[in-house]
C-alpha cells in the first residue's frame, strides 16, 4: 500500500513547491516560531488557498473557498466573536446535531475539544484557508453586532450627551469620566485601533477641523478616509488616548510622542503616538507597529534573484559602510532589520542605536536615542565601539558628527548599516559630501547603497490579466519584444482588497556597488548625474527599471510604478 501524502509532499507532486523551498521554509518557521504552513505562505512559494486545499487532500475533508460565502446569522450566533477570532474558526452549517466548522488546521485538537465542551454537540471539520477565514470572521461578525467604528460614531452623532467634559475631569484610565470599561468613547476608541488593524492599516491619523474631527488610516500606502466624529467628541477621544500613551492630558500647547502597547487577539501591538496642536485642536498620529510585519528574511523583501545574491555578498563584507535610503514609510527599516535577522548568529555581537526603537529584536543590543539627556547618535556610537560590536546599526546619519562617528567605526573593523533620505542611491553620495564628510573618506569606507520604495501589489483574489494601452508601454519604455512575453495583471476590485485592486505592498530596489571606478569619480569630485550613469553601465538597475520587472511578472502595475518612480534620462 502506497504512503500517505503530507500537504508538503501534494504541493511537490503538483510541481508547486520544491524540496529546497521546503528546507527554506522550515528555516524560517524555526527563526519565527511560525507552522511550516504558514512559512510557505509568507515565502510566496504557493498562495494560501493551494496550501488549505493540500491540507485539505491530506486529512480527507472538504476544502471552502469562502471569497463570496454567506453563512446564515442564526449559524454564526452559535459561536461567539471572541472564540472564533482567537481561535481561527468559523461556524459553517448544520448537517443533523452536527455543527460544521471552517478551520486551517484540522491537526488542532484542543480548538474541537473546546468547542464541544461549550456547545455541548458534535463538531465537524471543513477546511478553508486561515486568511479567508478571517476576512469571513470580519464580514460576518461585523454585520452582525454591529460595532464598527462607523456605526459607534453615528450612534454618538444622534445622541445628546455632551462629552467635552471628560478632558479636563478625567484622572483615571477610563475615557468616561469613570472606571466602567464599555463607556462609549473607551469602546470607540479601542474600535478605532482594531478597525486599523483588521484593515492592515500602518498608521491611523485623529485631525481635528472646525466642524468634524476626521480619522483617515494608511492602508498600503495610501490614506482612506472613514466616518468623522463629532468635533464635541474630540475632547474625550484625545483624552482616551493620551492616557493609553502615557502623556499628559492637560498639555495643549507643546507636542507629545508616546507608545501603547496592547494585544489584539493573538497579535501583540506597539502604537507609536504622536500629538501636535494645530489651529483646531490637537492631532494625533498612531503608527501600528505590529511584530509579525518586521519578522522577514531577505528572500521575502523582494530582490531579483541578482540583486539578492548582490545584497547577500554586501552584507557577508567583514567591514564597511552600506547606506539604505528612501523617504519615510518606504520600508528602509523593514530591509535593515532582514538583514540584521540574517547576521544575527552567537557569533556576532550586533549594537543597534535608534531613534525611536520601533521593533524589538532577540539576541540583539537595541540602544534608544534620547536627546533630552545628552544621548545621542554620536555619543551612542562612541560608546558603542568599546562593546566590541561585529555589526553596528545606525538609525540615520543626520548630521556630520554622526557620519563621522560611522565612518570611523567602519574603517575600524566594524560592518555599518544606516539610512538616509535621499532620492536615488548615486544621491546619497553627494548627501554625504554636503554634510561636510571629505569625498576620499566616504569612498573608502562606504561599499554599497541601496534606495527603495514600495509599490502596491495585485491583489490575488480579483487578479485578472490585462493588455496595456500603447500610450502606456511607451510611457514606461515596455518594447513590443518586453510585452509579448509579459503577464500584465490588474485587479477587477473585491472585498479581499477593498475594492482598491490591491493588496499589500512589495519594495523595489536600486543596488550601488562602490566599484573602483566609482570611487574614482568622487575623489575627483563627479556630479551625481555621472556617477549614476556609470552605476548603470556596470550593471546598476535603478528603481523604475526594477518597478517595470515586477510589472512584466504580474506582481504590480505600470500605474503603480509610474506613481513612486520615474526614468530620469541623464
Amino acid at each position: 500500500m502506497a504512503k500517505r501524502l503530507n500537504y508538503l509532499g501534494i504541493l511537490n507532486k503538483k510541481g508547486l513547491l520544491s524540496a529546497n523551498q521546503v528546507r527554506e521554509a522550515q528555516t524560517l518557521a524555526n527563526q519565527t516560531g511560525i507552522k511550516i504552513q504558514d512559512a510557505i505562505v509568507r515565502l510566496e512559494y504557493v498562495t494560501s488557498e493551494q496550501a488549505a486545499q493540500a491540507i485539505a487532500e491530506e486529512h480527507g475533508r472538504p476544502y471552502v473557498n469562502l471569497t463570496d460565502v454567506s453563512i446564515r446569522p442564526a449559524i454564526i450566533e452559535l459561536i461567539s466573536e471572541s472564540i472564533a477570532r482567537e481561535n481561527g474558526v468559523l461556524p459553517y452549517e448544520e448537517d443533523g446535531e452536527t455543527l460544521i466548522v471552517i478551520v486551517s488546521d484540522p491537526d488542532n485538537i484542543d480548538v474541537f475539544e473546546k468547542l464541544r465542551f461549550i456547545l455541548q454537540r458534535p463538531i465537524e471539520a471543513y477546511i478553508g484557508s486561515k486568511e479567508s477565514i478571517q476576512e469571513a470572521i470580519n464580514r460576518h461578525y461585523g454585520q452582525n453586532v454591529g460595532e464598527s467604528a462607523d456605526s459607534m460614531i453615528h450612534d454618538m452623532t444622534d445622541t445628546a450627551i455632551n462629552f467635552t467634559v471628560v478632558e479636563d475631569g478625567l484622572n483615571d484610565t477610563s475615557a468616561g469620566g469613570g472606571s466602567d470599561s464599555d463607556a462609549p468613547i473607551v469602546r470607540l476608541c479601542d474600535q478605532i485601533i482594531a478597525e486599523a488593524v483588521q484593515l492592515r492599516a500602518s498608521d491611523i491619523h485623529i485631525e481635528p477641523f472646525e466642524d468634524r474631527v476626521r480619522i483617515r488610516y494608511r492602508i498600503d500606502g495610501n490614506l482612506v478616509e472613514r466616518e468623522a466624529i463629532p468635533r464635541r467628541l474630540h475632547g474625550a477621544v484625545l483624552s482616551r488616548f493620551k492616557i493609553l500613551a502615557r502623556l499628559d492630558i492637560a498639555e495643549r500647547r507643546r507636542t507629545q510622542d508616546g507608545r501603547i502597547k496592547l494585544t489584539l487577539g493573538d497579535k501583540e501591538l506597539d502604537l507609536r503616538v504622536s500629538v501636535i496642536p494645530t489651529n483646531h485642536g490637537q492631532s494625533v498620529v498612531m503608527r501600528i507597529l505590529d511584530k509579525d510585519n518586521i519578522r522577514v528574511s531577505l528572500v521575502q523583501l523582494g530582490f531579483s534573484e541578482r540583486d539578492y545574491k548582490r545584497f547577500q555578498s554586501l552584507i557577508s563584507r567583514p567591514n564597511g559602510i552600506i547606506l539604505v535610503t528612501g523617504p519615510t514609510g518606504s520600508g528602509k527599516t523593514t530591509s535593515l532589520y532582514a538583514a540584521l535577522n540574517e547576521l544575527n548568529t552567537p557569533t556576532r555581537k550586533i549594537i543597534t542605536a535608534e531613534d525611536p526603537v520601533e521593533y524589538y529584536l532577540p539576541g540583539i543590543n537595541q540602544v534608544e536615542i534620547k536627546h533630552q539627556i545628552g544621548l545621542d547618535f554620536a555619543a551612542v556610537i562612541r560608546s558603542m565601539l568599546r562593546q566590541a560590536p561585529n555589526v553596528i546599526l545606525v538609525g540615520e546619519m543626520r548630521d556630520i558628527e554622526t557620519a563621522s562617528m560611522g565612518i570611523q567605526a567602519s574603517l575600524t573593523g566594524h560592518l555599518v548599516f544606516s539610512t538616509l533620505h535621499t532620492n536615488d542611491a548615486p544621491s546619497a553620495i553627494t548627501r554625504l559630501i554636503d554634510m561636510g564628510v571629505p569625498g576620499y573618506l566616504v569612498a573608502s569606507s562606504v561599499i554599497g547603497i541601496m534606495a527603495q520604495r514600495l509599490v502596491r501589489t495585485v491583489c490575488p483574489k480579483c487578479r485578472r490579466p490585462y493588455t496595456p494601452s500603447a500610450a502606456e508601454l511607451e510611457e514606461a519604455f515596455i518594447t513590443p519584444e518586453m510585452a509579448a512575453h509579459a503577464n500584465f495583471q490588474k485587479g477587477k476590485g473585491c472585498i479581499n482588497c477593498n475594492k482598491t485592486g490591491y493588496r499589500g505592498r512589495r519594495a523595489i530596489f536600486e543596488l550601488m556597488f562602490m566599484t573602483g571606478k566609482i570611487r574614482q569619480m568622487i575623489y575627483q569630485n563627479e556630479t551625481t548625474s555621472n556617477i549614476r550613469r556609470v552605476a548603470r553601465s556596470e550593471g546598476m538597475k535603478v528603481l523604475f527599471e526594477d518597478g517595470i520587472k515586477k510589472v512584466l511578472e504580474g506582481t504590480t502595475t505600470i500605474e503603480e510604478v509610474m506613481r513612486v518612480a520615474r526614468l530620469d534620462e541623464d
